[in-house]
């Protein structure tokens, strides 16, 4: 048996069973299971399916967090370029992770240090759109918000095949150079 604390090997179960089994298999039961315990037992330490949803999509918000860190550099510019890069990548390497992180109507987010471990991210994006320039009146956090609609509808598009179907192609550099001459000085 591990020593890992249960909590965690909770919460690391459900990660793998997004990576391998996507978000319909993420069930309190199918988890227990594979973490080698009785289905009442991660009651314990996540009283609702909703709060142990939110602490696998704390971890993968910890991942993005990561994988969107390393921007090269000054210019906030070819920071947001990295940035939504990351952000592609993330979606394209996580695609049942990407979709928990994303679906509200699913998670607790003022549990478990959800939003703490969200607006980070979301305010670096301010940050950055705010030192780039904009070409809107509307604040940095407006278009800062635009910006990721737009990436994130990237990331979907691409997911559901529609993007290659528009585009003729998968690559989605352009559509993100693109995305950023729209909303950048």
């Amino acid at each position: 048996m591990t020593d890992e604390p249960l909590r965690d090997r909770l919460v690391r179960v459900g990660v793998e069973l997004l990576e391998t089994d996507g978000l319909p298999a993420l069930t309190l039961r199918e988890i227990a299971r594979r973490a080698g315990v009785s289905h009442g037992a991660p009651r314990r330490y996540f009283p609702t399916h909703l709060e142990l949803l939110s602490a696998i999509a704390r971890e993968g918000f910890a991942q993005l967090a990561a994988a969107v860190r390393s921007a090269p550099g000054d210019d906030p510019r070819a920071q947001l370029a990295a940035l939504a890069r990351g952000y592609l990548a993330f979606a394209r390497a996580n695609p049942g992770m990407f979709e928990l992180m994303f679906r509200h109507d699913l998670l607790a987010s003022g549990h478990l240090g959800l939003r703490e471990t969200s607006l980070p991210l979301f305010e670096r994006l301010v940050d950055l759109v705010a030192a780039a320039g904009t070409r809107s009146a509307a604040p940095p956090s407006v278009v800062a918000g635009a910006l990721w609609a737009n990436l994130h509808g990237i990331a979907q598009l691409r997911a559901w095949g529609s993007l290659q179907l528009a585009t003729g192609e998968d690559d989605p550099e352009p559509l993100v150079s693109a995305a950023l001459d729209a909303f950048l000085t």
